[in-house]
């Protein structure tokens, strides 16, 4: 638990990788958000320090993202960063009095007086193992101990971070559908509100038969029921994503999701002929937002009937891996292209099937399925033999084990 060794060298071999991760968040040089403010004031209270940071391991310096107290700088030397040897270590590093390691003493944050004599920190660590920076604490004074309830409390801050991280990352992502979404809205509306301007001018200016007043009339109305229609397109898009409302966590029966969902598709599966098969013999428990996830199902068994013929089958099966709770939708469908499969889940992405009975399709539902479902530390993934030999989704979500 203890860093025992100061490597001159203090560059991951996996930096360049390591910083690709750290930039997808976009958290570098960003202004002060109380949650990360919040998380550095508890690591102070717990080590009863007056110092405690959440900081960022960049190219070439240190950002510190929050502090327990106000600071003169918000970056510091990556060459300087105690941080940037905490990012080396797989466990917590410690410094229980810093002037025991001659090294130490070329930094000048511990050298001059008043200086770090104690450090401590926990890294933050991404899913697939990459150190983006740290939760930390410092003292000018060295102690002889830290706690395991000290460390473990660490380490969960620094865990805590991370999930502050992916919320933000999903917001941001979803913020763009919907930037991406009023752009198009914006284009598509542009051409009917010309029209209803000019048509309206025309009234205003000059005089006109009867008949040529219903016309302009009737071309008004058709317009304006245009840009009607858009809206409420939009609309429904927003409410089916509702992706910007924080997750609220609970215990959820996954076969009372899988029933309600099959429940509110009665009517659109009668009236495209399909029948619906669900294979499900689980009564796990996932710990997820019961609507978001019911959004996903949704998304996915509205997909698997869009692209699927009148008459066709549509079957869901469950089953347990480890403690993954994994659902597949499986349909008679158009198949996946091999090109198809590398545009999947991605926004706006245009496939090349095309919805059997005509139905809308904006290329945004596998977008929103893949951000919930990573949002609740889940994975999503599509297989498919070919064109016109149907596919299968499948989502995979933690377990909720009862303690």
């Amino acid at each position: 638990m203890t860093n025992n060794k100061t490597p001159d060298d203090l560059i991951p071999t996996n930096d360049e990788i390591r910083l690709k991760k750290l930039y997808q968040y976009e958290i570098l040089d960003t202004h002060s958000e109380t949650d990360f403010d919040t998380i550095a004031l508890m690591a102070a209270e717990i080590f009863g320090t007056k110092k405690a940071f959440v900081t960022f391991v960049d190219k070439g310096h240190v950002f510190v993202k929050a502090s327990s107290s106000k600071i003169e700088v918000d970056h510091i030397s990556r060459a300087y960063g105690l941080c940037s040897l905490s990012i080396m270590e797989d466990d917590l590093t410690i410094f229980y009095d810093t002037h025991q390691f001659p090294e130490l003493m070329k930094n000048p944050y511990i050298s001059r007086p008043g200086g770090v004599r104690f450090y401590a920190a926990a890294q933050i660590r991404t899913a697939d193992g990459f150190a983006l920076g740290t939760v930390c604490v410092l003292d000018a004074e060295p102690r002889a101990t830290v706690t395991d309830h000290q460390s473990k409390m660490l380490l969960l801050l620094s865990r805590m971070v991370m999930e502050k991280l992916e919320t933000r990352m999903v917001n941001r992502k979803i913020v763009r559908a919907y930037d991406d979404r009023l752009h198009r809205l914006a284009h598509d509306m542009k051409n009917p509100i010309t029209s209803i301007s000019l048509y309206a001018q025309l009234l205003g200016s000059r005089e006109m038969t009867s008949e040529k007043v219903f016309a302009m009339a009737a071309k008004i109305e058709s317009s304006s029921k245009g840009v009607e229609k858009k809206l409420n397109n939009l609309l429904t898009d927003a409410r089916s994503e509702n992706s910007l409302v924080e997750l609220v966590h609970e215990p959820v029966i996954i076969t009372d999701l899988l029933l309600q969902m099959q429940q509110s598709f009665e009517l659109s599966l009668i009236a495209k002929n399909q029948t619906l098969i669900i294979n499900n013999e689980l009564s796990v428990l996932i710990y997820a937002d019961r609507e978001r996830i019911l959004d996903v199902l949704d998304n996915l068994l509205s997909n698997a009937m869009k692209y699927s013929y009148e008459g066709a089958t549509i079957v869901i099966n469950t089953s347990l891996a480890e403690d993954e709770l994994i659902i597949e939708f499986k349909d008679e469908g158009l198949g996946l292209s091999e090109e198809d499969m590398k545009k999947l889940f991605t926004k706006f992405a245009k496939l090349s099937a095309i919805p059997t009975a005509h139905e809308k399709s904006y290329g945004l539902g596998l977008f929103i399925v893949k951000m919930l479902v990573e949002s609740h530390k889940g994975k999503v993934w599509a297989e498919s033999e070919g064109k016109n030999f149907g596919s299968s989704f499948f989502i995979s979500l933690p377990t909720y084990k009862q303690g």
